[in-house]
Protein backbone atom coordinates (compact mmCIF):
# COMPACT_ATOMS: atom_id res chain seq x y z
CA UNK A 1 0.00 0.00 0.00
CA UNK A 2 1.42 3.36 -1.00
CA UNK A 3 1.27 6.32 1.40
CA UNK A 4 1.52 9.86 0.17
CA UNK A 5 2.64 12.86 2.17
CA UNK A 6 0.67 16.06 1.90
CA UNK A 7 2.68 18.97 0.54
CA UNK A 8 3.79 21.50 3.19
CA UNK A 9 1.21 24.05 2.10
CA UNK A 10 -1.61 21.53 2.77
CA UNK A 11 -0.63 20.80 6.36
CA UNK A 12 -2.38 22.71 9.15
CA UNK A 13 -0.22 25.46 10.57
CA UNK A 14 1.08 24.89 14.08
CA UNK A 15 -0.83 26.69 16.82
CA UNK A 16 1.60 28.90 18.71
CA UNK A 17 0.75 28.86 22.42
CA UNK A 18 2.49 30.94 25.09
CA UNK A 19 1.68 29.96 28.68
CA UNK A 20 2.75 32.49 31.30
CA UNK A 21 3.46 30.92 34.68
CA UNK A 22 4.71 27.38 35.35
CA UNK A 23 2.97 26.55 38.61
CA UNK A 24 0.58 23.60 38.71
CA UNK A 25 -1.93 25.44 36.48
CA UNK A 26 0.55 26.39 33.77
CA UNK A 27 2.29 23.02 33.80
CA UNK A 28 -0.90 21.00 33.53
CA UNK A 29 -2.31 23.29 30.84
CA UNK A 30 0.85 22.67 28.81
CA UNK A 31 0.61 18.93 29.48
CA UNK A 32 -3.01 18.67 28.33
CA UNK A 33 -2.36 20.84 25.26
CA UNK A 34 0.60 18.69 24.28
CA UNK A 35 -1.61 15.59 24.49
CA UNK A 36 -4.42 17.16 22.47
CA UNK A 37 -2.43 18.95 19.79
CA UNK A 38 0.58 16.65 19.44
CA UNK A 39 3.01 18.19 16.95
CA UNK A 40 0.34 20.63 15.75
CA UNK A 41 1.16 23.06 18.58
CA UNK A 42 4.26 25.04 19.43
CA UNK A 43 4.08 25.46 23.21
CA UNK A 44 6.25 27.91 25.13
CA UNK A 45 6.17 28.18 28.93
CA UNK A 46 7.49 31.41 30.44
CA UNK A 47 8.32 31.28 34.16
CA UNK A 48 9.74 34.15 36.22
CA UNK A 49 11.54 31.82 38.65
CA UNK A 50 14.32 29.39 37.85
CA UNK A 51 12.33 26.62 39.54
CA UNK A 52 9.05 25.28 38.14
CA UNK A 53 6.03 24.35 40.25
CA UNK A 54 5.04 27.64 41.87
CA UNK A 55 3.88 26.97 45.42
CA UNK A 56 4.48 23.23 45.11
CA UNK A 57 7.90 22.77 46.65
CA UNK A 58 9.49 19.96 48.63
CA UNK A 59 12.62 20.11 50.75
CA UNK A 60 14.47 17.53 52.81
CA UNK A 61 14.03 18.07 56.56
CA UNK A 62 15.67 15.67 59.02
CA UNK A 63 16.12 13.24 56.15
CA UNK A 64 12.47 13.33 55.04
CA UNK A 65 10.70 15.09 52.13
CA UNK A 66 8.53 17.84 53.61
CA UNK A 67 6.34 20.07 51.45
CA UNK A 68 6.65 23.81 51.99
CA UNK A 69 3.39 24.58 50.18
CA UNK A 70 0.37 22.32 49.67
CA UNK A 71 1.00 18.82 51.03
CA UNK A 72 -1.97 16.87 49.64
CA UNK A 73 -3.88 16.27 46.42
CA UNK A 74 -7.60 15.46 46.39
CA UNK A 75 -7.84 12.31 44.27
CA UNK A 76 -11.60 11.96 44.72
CA UNK A 77 -11.55 14.46 41.85
CA UNK A 78 -11.38 12.17 38.78
CA UNK A 79 -9.12 14.50 36.80
CA UNK A 80 -6.49 14.49 39.57
CA UNK A 81 -6.54 10.71 39.93
CA UNK A 82 -6.28 10.34 36.15
CA UNK A 83 -3.30 12.71 36.01
CA UNK A 84 -1.45 10.70 38.67
CA UNK A 85 -2.05 7.51 36.69
CA UNK A 86 -1.13 9.06 33.33
CA UNK A 87 2.15 10.37 34.72
CA UNK A 88 3.08 6.90 36.00
CA UNK A 89 2.99 7.97 39.65
CA UNK A 90 0.42 5.49 40.96
CA UNK A 91 3.05 3.40 42.74
CA UNK A 92 4.29 6.48 44.61
CA UNK A 93 0.93 7.45 46.11
CA UNK A 94 0.70 7.60 49.91
CA UNK A 95 -2.65 7.81 51.71
CA UNK A 96 -2.86 9.63 55.06
CA UNK A 97 -3.42 7.99 58.42
CA UNK A 98 -6.80 8.55 60.05
CA UNK A 99 -7.51 10.60 63.13
CA UNK A 100 -8.49 13.94 61.69
CA UNK A 101 -7.81 17.45 62.91
CA UNK A 102 -8.68 19.02 66.27
CA UNK A 103 -9.73 22.56 67.14
CA UNK A 104 -7.62 24.55 69.59
CA UNK A 105 -10.24 26.41 71.59
CA UNK A 106 -10.10 27.94 75.05
CA UNK A 107 -6.78 26.35 75.95
CA UNK A 108 -7.53 22.80 74.82
CA UNK A 109 -7.46 20.65 71.71
CA UNK A 110 -11.02 19.50 71.04
CA UNK A 111 -12.40 16.98 68.55
CA UNK A 112 -14.41 18.08 65.55
CA UNK A 113 -18.06 17.02 65.74
CA UNK A 114 -18.83 13.99 63.58
CA UNK A 115 -20.47 14.73 60.25
CA UNK A 116 -19.05 18.24 59.99
CA UNK A 117 -18.92 19.83 56.52
CA UNK A 118 -16.98 23.10 56.17
CA UNK A 119 -17.46 23.52 59.91
CA UNK A 120 -21.24 23.09 59.81
CA UNK A 121 -22.11 20.29 62.26
CA UNK A 122 -24.34 17.43 61.15
CA UNK A 123 -26.22 17.16 64.43
CA UNK A 124 -26.56 18.45 67.98
CA UNK A 125 -25.31 15.34 69.79
CA UNK A 126 -21.86 15.45 68.12
CA UNK A 127 -21.70 19.13 69.06
CA UNK A 128 -22.39 18.30 72.71
CA UNK A 129 -19.72 15.60 72.73
CA UNK A 130 -17.09 17.91 71.27
CA UNK A 131 -17.41 20.40 74.17
CA UNK A 132 -16.59 23.17 71.74
CA UNK A 133 -19.64 25.25 72.63
CA UNK A 134 -20.90 26.67 75.90
CA UNK A 135 -24.39 25.69 77.12
CA UNK A 136 -25.67 28.99 75.73
CA UNK A 137 -23.93 28.33 72.41
CA UNK A 138 -25.47 24.86 72.22
CA UNK A 139 -28.93 26.27 72.88
CA UNK A 140 -28.46 28.84 70.13
CA UNK A 141 -27.18 26.18 67.72
CA UNK A 142 -30.40 24.21 68.27
CA UNK A 143 -32.44 27.12 66.89
CA UNK A 144 -31.59 25.92 63.39
CA UNK A 145 -34.14 23.14 63.86
CA UNK A 146 -37.01 25.47 64.72
CA UNK A 147 -36.27 28.67 62.82
CA UNK A 148 -38.41 29.18 59.71
CA UNK A 149 -36.96 28.28 56.33
CA UNK A 150 -34.67 30.91 54.80
CA UNK A 151 -36.48 33.32 52.52
CA UNK A 152 -35.71 32.87 48.83
CA UNK A 153 -32.92 35.19 47.74
CA UNK A 154 -32.97 37.34 44.66
CA UNK A 155 -31.39 35.90 41.55
CA UNK A 156 -27.66 36.48 41.64
CA UNK A 157 -27.57 37.08 45.40
CA UNK A 158 -24.27 35.97 46.95
CA UNK A 159 -24.34 35.92 50.75
CA UNK A 160 -21.20 35.35 52.76
CA UNK A 161 -20.71 32.07 54.58
CA UNK A 162 -20.96 33.97 57.85
CA UNK A 163 -24.33 35.40 56.86
CA UNK A 164 -25.71 31.93 56.16
CA UNK A 165 -24.34 30.08 59.18
CA UNK A 166 -24.56 32.70 61.91
CA UNK A 167 -28.24 33.35 61.23
CA UNK A 168 -29.09 29.65 61.51
CA UNK A 169 -26.71 28.37 64.20
CA UNK A 170 -25.35 31.35 66.07
CA UNK A 171 -21.99 32.97 66.70
CA UNK A 172 -20.25 30.11 68.52
CA UNK A 173 -20.73 27.56 65.73
CA UNK A 174 -19.49 30.18 63.31
CA UNK A 175 -16.51 31.36 65.37
CA UNK A 176 -15.29 28.02 66.70
CA UNK A 177 -16.02 25.69 63.78
CA UNK A 178 -16.69 27.43 60.47
CA UNK A 179 -14.01 30.13 60.77
CA UNK A 180 -11.09 27.79 61.58
CA UNK A 181 -12.01 25.21 58.93
CA UNK A 182 -12.43 27.75 56.16
CA UNK A 183 -9.37 29.62 57.40
CA UNK A 184 -7.41 26.42 56.97
CA UNK A 185 -8.49 26.15 53.33
CA UNK A 186 -8.69 29.78 52.20
CA UNK A 187 -6.70 31.76 54.79
CA UNK A 188 -9.76 33.99 54.78
CA UNK A 189 -12.54 35.39 56.93
CA UNK A 190 -15.84 33.59 56.53
CA UNK A 191 -17.76 36.86 56.99
CA UNK A 192 -16.33 38.12 53.70
CA UNK A 193 -16.01 34.89 51.69
CA UNK A 194 -18.64 34.11 49.07
CA UNK A 195 -20.75 31.08 50.01
CA UNK A 196 -21.45 30.40 46.35
CA UNK A 197 -17.77 30.32 45.39
CA UNK A 198 -16.13 28.79 48.48
CA UNK A 199 -18.78 26.50 49.99
CA UNK A 200 -21.38 25.81 47.28
CA UNK A 201 -22.64 22.72 49.11
CA UNK A 202 -23.51 24.80 52.18
CA UNK A 203 -25.14 27.47 50.02
CA UNK A 204 -27.24 24.76 48.36
CA UNK A 205 -28.31 23.29 51.71
CA UNK A 206 -29.34 26.73 52.96
CA UNK A 207 -31.53 27.31 49.91
CA UNK A 208 -33.12 23.86 49.61
CA UNK A 209 -33.64 22.75 53.23
CA UNK A 210 -35.37 24.44 56.13
CA UNK A 211 -32.50 23.37 58.42
CA UNK A 212 -28.77 22.95 57.84
CA UNK A 213 -28.75 19.99 60.25
CA UNK A 214 -31.51 18.26 58.33
CA UNK A 215 -29.90 19.08 55.02
CA UNK A 216 -26.65 17.43 56.07
CA UNK A 217 -28.55 14.43 57.44
CA UNK A 218 -30.30 13.90 54.11
CA UNK A 219 -27.20 14.02 51.96
CA UNK A 220 -26.89 10.96 49.69
CA UNK A 221 -25.02 8.15 51.42
CA UNK A 222 -22.94 5.37 49.95
CA UNK A 223 -25.06 2.33 49.21
CA UNK A 224 -24.84 -0.56 51.66
CA UNK A 225 -22.19 -3.05 50.58
CA UNK A 226 -20.59 -0.62 48.15
CA UNK A 227 -16.82 -0.60 48.09
CA UNK A 228 -15.12 2.32 49.86
CA UNK A 229 -14.23 5.11 47.49
CA UNK A 230 -10.61 5.19 48.67
CA UNK A 231 -8.75 8.05 50.31
CA UNK A 232 -9.87 11.59 49.55
CA UNK A 233 -6.38 13.07 49.88
CA UNK A 234 -2.99 11.63 49.00
CA UNK A 235 0.60 12.72 48.57
CA UNK A 236 3.65 11.16 46.90
CA UNK A 237 6.43 9.38 48.75
CA UNK A 238 8.86 11.97 47.38
CA UNK A 239 6.56 14.87 48.29
CA UNK A 240 4.38 16.75 45.84
CA UNK A 241 7.50 18.11 44.22
CA UNK A 242 7.52 14.73 42.47
CA UNK A 243 4.36 15.76 40.62
CA UNK A 244 6.14 18.83 39.25
CA UNK A 245 9.16 16.74 38.23
CA UNK A 246 6.93 14.26 36.40
CA UNK A 247 5.04 16.98 34.54
CA UNK A 248 8.27 18.65 33.49
CA UNK A 249 9.66 15.33 32.26
CA UNK A 250 6.56 14.74 30.14
CA UNK A 251 6.70 18.15 28.44
CA UNK A 252 9.02 16.86 25.75
CA UNK A 253 7.60 19.09 23.01
CA UNK A 254 7.42 22.34 24.99
CA UNK A 255 10.00 25.11 25.30
CA UNK A 256 10.51 26.42 28.85
CA UNK A 257 11.87 29.95 29.37
CA UNK A 258 13.00 30.17 33.01
CA UNK A 259 13.89 33.36 34.83
CA UNK A 260 11.88 35.48 32.39
CA UNK A 261 8.90 37.73 33.08
CA UNK A 262 6.22 38.71 30.60
CA UNK A 263 5.77 42.47 30.80
CA UNK A 264 2.87 42.91 28.37
CA UNK A 265 0.77 41.30 25.70
CA UNK A 266 -0.61 43.25 22.76
CA UNK A 267 -3.15 42.11 20.16
CA UNK A 268 -1.14 41.59 16.99
CA UNK A 269 -3.61 43.53 14.85
CA UNK A 270 -3.64 46.49 17.26
CA UNK A 271 -6.07 47.43 20.04
CA UNK A 272 -8.55 48.95 17.58
CA UNK A 273 -9.02 45.73 15.61
CA UNK A 274 -12.42 44.10 15.95
CA UNK A 275 -10.94 40.62 15.96
CA UNK A 276 -7.23 40.50 16.83
CA UNK A 277 -5.38 37.58 15.33
CA UNK A 278 -2.67 36.57 17.73
CA UNK A 279 -0.61 38.45 20.29
CA UNK A 280 2.76 40.05 20.69
CA UNK A 281 4.28 38.86 24.00
CA UNK A 282 7.01 41.11 25.44
CA UNK A 283 9.58 39.68 27.86
CA UNK A 284 11.66 41.57 30.40
CA UNK A 285 14.90 40.75 28.56
CA UNK A 286 13.67 42.54 25.43
CA UNK A 287 12.74 39.37 23.59
CA UNK A 288 9.39 39.23 21.79
CA UNK A 289 7.25 36.13 21.20
CA UNK A 290 4.36 35.80 18.78
CA UNK A 291 1.38 33.66 19.81
CA UNK A 292 -1.97 32.58 18.44
CA UNK A 293 -3.04 31.72 21.99
CA UNK A 294 -1.90 33.18 25.31
CA UNK A 295 -2.71 31.50 28.63
CA UNK A 296 -2.12 33.54 31.78
CA UNK A 297 -1.56 31.06 34.61
CA UNK A 298 -0.16 33.73 36.91
CA UNK A 299 -1.73 35.25 40.05
CA UNK A 300 -4.51 37.72 39.28
CA UNK A 301 -2.42 40.76 40.25
CA UNK A 302 0.38 39.67 37.91
CA UNK A 303 -2.08 38.96 35.10
CA UNK A 304 -3.54 42.46 35.60
CA UNK A 305 -0.18 44.05 34.83
CA UNK A 306 0.31 41.88 31.76
CA UNK A 307 -3.09 42.76 30.19
CA UNK A 308 -3.11 46.44 31.19
CA UNK A 309 -2.39 47.60 27.64
CA UNK A 310 -4.56 45.06 25.84
CA UNK A 311 -7.58 45.56 28.13
CA UNK A 312 -7.62 48.13 30.95
CA UNK A 313 -11.11 46.90 31.89
CA UNK A 314 -9.93 43.31 32.37
CA UNK A 315 -6.90 44.56 34.30
CA UNK A 316 -9.17 46.44 36.71
CA UNK A 317 -11.30 43.35 37.29
CA UNK A 318 -8.22 41.24 37.95
CA UNK A 319 -6.80 43.80 40.37
CA UNK A 320 -10.00 43.49 42.39
CA UNK A 321 -9.20 39.90 43.41
CA UNK A 322 -7.62 40.22 46.84
CA UNK A 323 -4.97 37.93 48.34
CA UNK A 324 -3.85 36.85 51.81
CA UNK A 325 -0.22 36.66 52.87
CA UNK A 326 0.62 33.22 54.27
CA UNK A 327 3.64 31.26 55.41
CA UNK A 328 4.60 27.68 56.23
CA UNK A 329 6.90 26.97 59.17
CA UNK A 330 8.47 23.51 59.24
CA UNK A 331 9.98 22.13 62.43
CA UNK A 332 11.78 18.85 63.19
CA UNK A 333 11.66 18.14 66.93
CA UNK A 334 13.40 15.29 68.71
CA UNK A 335 10.80 12.76 69.87
CA UNK A 336 11.86 13.50 73.46
CA UNK A 337 10.42 17.03 73.14
CA UNK A 338 6.89 15.59 73.37
CA UNK A 339 5.39 15.55 76.85
CA UNK A 340 2.48 13.37 75.65
CA UNK A 341 1.50 11.39 72.60
CA UNK A 342 0.04 13.40 69.75
CA UNK A 343 -3.56 12.63 68.80
CA UNK A 344 -5.00 12.97 65.30
CA UNK A 345 -3.16 14.63 62.45
CA UNK A 346 -3.06 18.25 63.61
CA UNK A 347 -5.20 21.16 64.73
CA UNK A 348 -6.89 24.34 63.50
CA UNK A 349 -7.15 27.62 65.40
CA UNK A 350 -10.19 29.94 65.44
CA UNK A 351 -9.34 33.63 64.88
CA UNK A 352 -11.02 34.49 68.18
CA UNK A 353 -8.08 32.82 69.97
CA UNK A 354 -5.78 35.61 68.77
CA UNK A 355 -2.95 33.24 67.83
CA UNK A 356 -0.61 33.51 64.87
CA UNK A 357 -0.97 29.83 63.96
CA UNK A 358 -3.90 29.16 61.62
CA UNK A 359 -3.35 25.42 61.45
CA UNK A 360 -0.76 22.80 62.30
CA UNK A 361 -0.10 19.32 60.90
CA UNK A 362 1.75 16.47 62.61
CA UNK A 363 3.35 15.43 59.35
CA UNK A 364 5.02 12.42 60.97
CA UNK A 365 1.63 11.09 62.06
CA UNK A 366 -0.40 12.18 59.05
CA UNK A 367 1.80 10.55 56.42
CA UNK A 368 3.13 6.98 56.92
CA UNK A 369 6.26 7.60 54.84
CA UNK A 370 7.30 10.40 57.23
CA UNK A 371 7.04 8.30 60.40
CA UNK A 372 10.25 8.34 62.42
CA UNK A 373 10.99 6.90 65.86
CA UNK A 374 13.40 9.72 66.66
CA UNK A 375 11.95 12.83 65.01
CA UNK A 376 8.56 14.55 64.95
CA UNK A 377 7.94 16.64 61.82
CA UNK A 378 5.51 19.54 62.29
CA UNK A 379 4.14 21.98 59.69
CA UNK A 380 2.49 25.17 60.93
CA UNK A 381 0.62 27.68 58.78
CA UNK A 382 0.31 31.35 59.65
CA UNK A 383 -1.52 34.17 57.91
CA UNK A 384 -5.16 35.09 57.37
CA UNK A 385 -6.73 37.71 55.17
CA UNK A 386 -6.33 40.98 57.05
CA UNK A 387 -3.99 39.53 59.70
CA UNK A 388 -0.46 40.64 58.86
CA UNK A 389 0.95 40.88 62.40
CA UNK A 390 3.71 38.45 61.47
CA UNK A 391 4.60 39.97 58.12
CA UNK A 392 7.40 42.25 59.35
CA UNK A 393 8.83 39.72 61.83
CA UNK A 394 12.23 38.24 61.17
CA UNK A 395 12.16 34.52 60.45
CA UNK A 396 13.79 33.83 63.82
CA UNK A 397 11.12 35.85 65.63
CA UNK A 398 8.31 34.16 63.73
CA UNK A 399 9.69 30.70 64.54
CA UNK A 400 10.00 31.62 68.21
CA UNK A 401 6.37 32.79 68.33
CA UNK A 402 5.18 29.61 66.63
CA UNK A 403 7.23 27.47 69.04
CA UNK A 404 5.72 29.31 72.00
CA UNK A 405 2.22 28.61 70.71
CA UNK A 406 3.06 24.94 70.16
CA UNK A 407 4.28 24.77 73.74
CA UNK A 408 0.94 26.19 74.92
CA UNK A 409 -1.08 23.78 72.80
CA UNK A 410 0.95 20.60 73.24
CA UNK A 411 3.59 21.12 75.86
CA UNK A 412 6.07 20.76 73.00
CA UNK A 413 9.38 22.00 74.39
CA UNK A 414 13.00 21.87 73.39
CA UNK A 415 14.84 23.11 70.34
CA UNK A 416 14.02 21.83 66.85
CA UNK A 417 16.82 19.98 65.11
CA UNK A 418 15.91 21.68 61.84
CA UNK A 419 13.47 24.39 60.81
CA UNK A 420 12.44 26.48 57.83
CA UNK A 421 10.19 29.42 57.03
CA UNK A 422 8.56 29.62 53.60
CA UNK A 423 6.73 32.89 53.04
CA UNK A 424 4.11 33.18 50.31
CA UNK A 425 3.44 36.91 49.91
CA UNK A 426 0.00 37.39 48.34
CA UNK A 427 -0.16 33.63 48.34
CA UNK A 428 -3.85 32.81 48.73
CA UNK A 429 -6.62 34.35 46.57
CA UNK A 430 -9.79 35.41 48.35
CA UNK A 431 -13.17 34.56 46.84
CA UNK A 432 -14.99 37.49 48.39
CA UNK A 433 -18.73 38.12 48.12
CA UNK A 434 -19.49 38.85 44.47
CA UNK A 435 -16.69 36.65 43.16
CA UNK A 436 -18.81 34.91 40.50
CA UNK A 437 -20.19 38.25 39.31
CA UNK A 438 -16.60 39.40 38.83
CA UNK A 439 -15.80 36.24 36.85
CA UNK A 440 -18.84 36.81 34.64
CA UNK A 441 -17.65 40.36 33.89
CA UNK A 442 -14.18 39.05 33.10
CA UNK A 443 -15.66 36.42 30.78
CA UNK A 444 -17.56 39.12 28.92
CA UNK A 445 -14.39 41.18 28.52
CA UNK A 446 -12.52 38.13 27.22
CA UNK A 447 -14.95 37.89 24.31
CA UNK A 448 -13.14 40.94 22.86
CA UNK A 449 -9.77 39.17 23.12
CA UNK A 450 -9.94 35.91 21.13
CA UNK A 451 -7.19 33.50 22.06
CA UNK A 452 -6.56 34.91 25.55
CA UNK A 453 -7.28 32.56 28.48
CA UNK A 454 -7.04 32.83 32.26
CA UNK A 455 -6.48 29.85 34.53
CA UNK A 456 -5.28 29.28 38.08
CA UNK A 457 -6.30 29.36 41.71
CA UNK A 458 -7.74 32.90 41.54
CA UNK A 459 -10.88 31.86 39.70
CA UNK A 460 -12.64 28.52 40.26
CA UNK A 461 -10.97 26.72 43.15
CA UNK A 462 -7.85 27.13 45.28
CA UNK A 463 -7.00 23.44 45.73
CA UNK A 464 -4.58 21.57 43.49
CA UNK A 465 -7.31 19.33 42.09
CA UNK A 466 -9.40 22.39 41.19
CA UNK A 467 -6.41 23.94 39.42
CA UNK A 468 -5.79 20.71 37.48
CA UNK A 469 -9.46 20.50 36.46
CA UNK A 470 -9.41 24.12 35.35
CA UNK A 471 -6.24 23.53 33.33
CA UNK A 472 -7.85 20.63 31.49
CA UNK A 473 -10.96 22.71 30.83
CA UNK A 474 -8.75 25.51 29.51
CA UNK A 475 -6.94 23.13 27.18
CA UNK A 476 -10.27 21.85 25.84
CA UNK A 477 -11.46 25.42 25.30
CA UNK A 478 -8.28 26.25 23.39
CA UNK A 479 -8.82 23.27 21.08
CA UNK A 480 -12.40 24.46 20.52
CA UNK A 481 -11.42 28.08 19.96
CA UNK A 482 -8.74 27.16 17.43
CA UNK A 483 -11.31 25.16 15.48
CA UNK A 484 -13.96 27.86 15.65
CA UNK A 485 -11.68 30.78 14.79
CA UNK A 486 -11.09 29.21 11.42
CA UNK A 487 -14.83 29.64 10.86
CA UNK A 488 -15.78 32.70 12.89
CA UNK A 489 -13.57 34.80 15.16
CA UNK A 490 -16.39 35.89 17.43
CA UNK A 491 -17.44 32.31 18.09
CA UNK A 492 -13.94 31.50 19.26
CA UNK A 493 -13.93 34.48 21.60
CA UNK A 494 -17.25 33.37 23.10
CA UNK A 495 -15.80 29.95 23.91
CA UNK A 496 -12.83 31.60 25.64
CA UNK A 497 -15.13 33.75 27.77
CA UNK A 498 -17.46 30.86 28.63
CA UNK A 499 -14.53 29.10 30.31
CA UNK A 500 -14.66 31.63 33.18
CA UNK A 501 -18.37 31.14 33.77
CA UNK A 502 -17.95 27.62 35.13
CA UNK A 503 -18.96 27.61 38.83
CA UNK A 504 -16.36 27.04 41.51
CA UNK A 505 -15.52 23.46 42.45
CA UNK A 506 -15.78 21.94 45.88
CA UNK A 507 -12.61 22.88 47.71
CA UNK A 508 -9.89 20.58 48.98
Amino acid sequence: MTHTTAPPEARPAQTRVVIVGAGISGLTTAYYLQRRFGDQAQITLVEAAERLGGKISTRIVAGHPLDTGPDALMVRAPVAAALIADLGLADQVVAPNGGGARIWSRGRLRSLPEGTMFGVPGGLLPLVRSRLLSPLGLARAAFDLVLPRNRPRAAGADPSIGELVRARMGAQVFNRLVEPLLGGVHAGRADTLSAQSTAPDIAALASTHRSLYLGLRHRPKRAAGAAPAGPMLVTLNSGLGGLVDALEAHLTDATVRRGRTVTAITPAAGPAAAAPRGYRVDLDDGDVLTADVVVLATPAFASAQIVATASPQLATLLEGIDYANVATIGLAYPRSALSADLVGTGFLVPPEEGRLIVGCTWSSLKWPHLADDNVVLVRCMVGRHGDNRWLTMRDSTLVRRVRDELADALGLVGTPQEQFVQRWDQGMPQYLVGHQTRLDAMAEELTTLPGLFLTGSAYRGVGLASCIADAERTADAIVAVRSSTRREDRAGATIAGRNLRVPAHRQE
